[in-house]
């Protein structure tokens, strides 16, 4: 990332002179206002190597001259070689082989994984022991160095606080079996968590609702990754943050990869918004900087939101996946060495994930998925109105049902799951009648008051249930997006775990927490109507309004928006 975070408040806050909020120019809007026809601007249609038919990645699997081996032989031989000269030039353990690891760890940038005052629920194991990963991707639009600055433009950006103008959420399921995506748009309003910087830099929770993306410039990734943890309710295990010139650099160092376009587009109109992309009708091969005009281009896709731009991302994803995996680019230890100092000098991770062993250990658990069973997705959303015409809000319910899902470890696309069932906790719960809850009614939303006398509605519904220790809780309660079930201590886990199961509420909402001394039922806005919890319909189906791609749709083609075209 360069020199140091510049942080400023958030909206009606105070701000500072440099500060640059979401709805200001900057990003793919302005990206060649005043720079002419600079380093950002498009190579052209054409020079993206036409055609998904002739280019192939080199190294690996050539036949020295004489062999008489079979093609098969000779391609085990090459893989073999690779991966032992790999082996001694970045993981060996003593001379230049071992200065090379540490010069790669050097590399690598680390900030805290969160900076939220909440404490992130734990992971719950299934019966094989396994649990669940959840990766955050940021793609920040710093312009904190010289080569963000000629690629990103808008030069009235130079040195304001960061945007995470992409967010990604990746889940690979406790059985490594499927991996589901969520992006959230960059437009997106929701409220921002308190988050303390590093440097004990304290950013109050917002007022009122904030886009997302300016959550990094409140202290650094860390507090992105608090005001997802606010939002789903999904623990993030670790981020890895990318910006303009990583993203150029770690494309070229993974080669071309073929996207498709349904007519010729220009992301420029008039006004000089637009990301400079440039290419002809069908399917082009994009690296370097024209893949990142690509996974920047708002202007020209479909409506000319960021809608467009997250469905232009997520396939451009697929596809590079499926060209890593159907050969040979990586199998030259050249390409190799080039990928992962690209990718050290690139990313910014939480320090969990500070060395090249814990990255690529990382890594070995994505290629346990199979490329049939990736789900690209996107929050389910709808249009803001008034003075938020143009923003998103999360989708009541579709959202919801969305990041259940991947807190329940429910593959999202609607395949067979090798899912076991949650381990019982070591603990056993007391009897029933022994049990004490106090339930609390937290169903104010923003627009909404608590919905009268739910709590002790579900008060009742557990003393029906054998619960004769459970009390409501008087005192007011902050609103609740979901309903939760918190315990102080690993001996309350299975009190907690039988109260849940006693109303139907998913085992994932049961949490450990400081913030109470005993049981605490706090009934939320997804509870506000009598009855059962509503949780059994529709929880093993991915939302329509999530736009579920999956990773070997070979066809998936981005429709041009026609004033773009040429």
């Amino acid at each position: 990332m360069g020199g140091p975070v510049v942080r400023s408040s958030t909206r009606g806050e105070g701000t500072r002179s440099r500060v640059r909020h979401a709805d200001q120019l900057g990003r793919d809007e302005s990206l060649h206002e005043g720079d002419g026809d600079g380093a950002g601007g498009g190579e052209g249609p054409g020079t993206g190597h036409r055609s998904a038919k002739g280019r192939r990645g080199s190294g690996g699997g050539a036949q020295g001259a004489g062999s008489r081996r079979a093609p098969k032989s000779g391609t085990r031989r090459a893989l073999r070689w690779s991966a032992s000269v790999l082996a001694v030039l970045i993981l060996g353990t003593g001379g230049a082989g071992y200065l090379y690891y540490e010069y790669l760890n050097s590399n690598i940038k680390k900030e805290d994984l969160t900076l939220g005052d909440k404490q992130m629920a734990d992971h719950k194991a299934n019966a094989a022991g396994q649990t669940p990963l959840n990766i955050l991707l940021i793609g920040s639009d710093a312009r904190d160095s010289e080569a963000n600055q000629k690629l990103g433009g808008a030069k009235e950006t130079f040195g304001a606080p960061p945007l995470a103008d992409v967010q990604m959420l990746l889940h690979i399921s406790a059985d490594r079996s499927n991996l589901s995506v969520i992006s959230m748009p960059r437009d997106t309003m929701l409220k921002m968590p308190k988050c303390t910087a590093p440097d004990g830099e304290v950013f109050p929770a917002s007022t009122g609702d904030v886009q997302t993306n300016e959550s990094l410039g409140r202290g650094g990734p860390g507090c992105t990754v608090a005001t997802w943890y606010e939002l789903t309710g999904i623990r993030i295990d670790h981020f890895m943050m990318i910006d303009f010139a990583g993203v150029v650099s770690m494309a070229d160092a993974i080669g071309g990869v073929p996207v498709c376009v349904d007519a010729n587009i220009r992301s420029r109109n008039a006004d000089g918004k637009g990301s400079g992309l440039e290419l002809e009708k069908g399917t082009t091969y994009i690296q370097g900087e024209q893949a990142l005009q690509w996974l920047r281009t708002r202007y020209g896709f479909e409506d000319n939101t960021d809608l467009g731009r997250a469905k232009a991302q997520h396939q451009y994803m697929n596809s590079m996946v499926r060209q890593l995996r159907k050969g040979t680019k990586l199998t030259d230890p050249a390409k190799l060495t080039n990928l992962a100092e690209a990718a050290t000098k690139a990313l910014t991770v939480d320090k969990g994930l500070d060395t090249v062993k814990k990255l690529y250990d990382l890594a070995e658990e994505f290629k346990k998925v199979p490329t049939k069973r990736i789900t690209m997705s996107t929050m389910p959303n709808v249009y803001g109105t008034g003075s938020n015409n143009g923003r998103v809000y999360p989708k009541a319910g579709d959202a919801e049902q969305l990041f259940r899902m991947v807190r329940d470890d429910v593959p999202l696309d609607g395949k067979a799951s090798k899912r076991k069932k949650p381990e019982e906790p070591k603990d056993p719960s007391a009897p029933v009648g022994e049990i004490a809850v106090a339930v609390r009614n937290g169903t104010a939303t923003d627009t909404l008051g608590p919905a009268s006398g739910r709590a002790g509605d579900v008060a009742d519904q557990l003393k029906e249930a054998g619960f004769g220790r459970t009390t409501v809780d008087p005192n007011s309660v902050t609103g609740s997006a979901r309903t939760a079930i918190l315990y102080p201590s690993a001996d309350l886990e299975g009190d907690a775990q039988a109260v849940a199961k006693a109303l139907g509420v998913p085992l994932s909402q049961v949490k450990k927490s400081t913030d109470v001394s005993g049981i605490s039922l706090a009934v939320g806005a997804d509870w506000r109507e009598d009855g059962a919890y509503p949780v059994s319909k529709g929880t093993e189906k991915t939302p329509e309004s999530a736009g579920a791609l999956n990773g070997e749709e070979e066809g998936a083609c981005m429709k041009v928006n026609p004033n773009y075209t040429w």
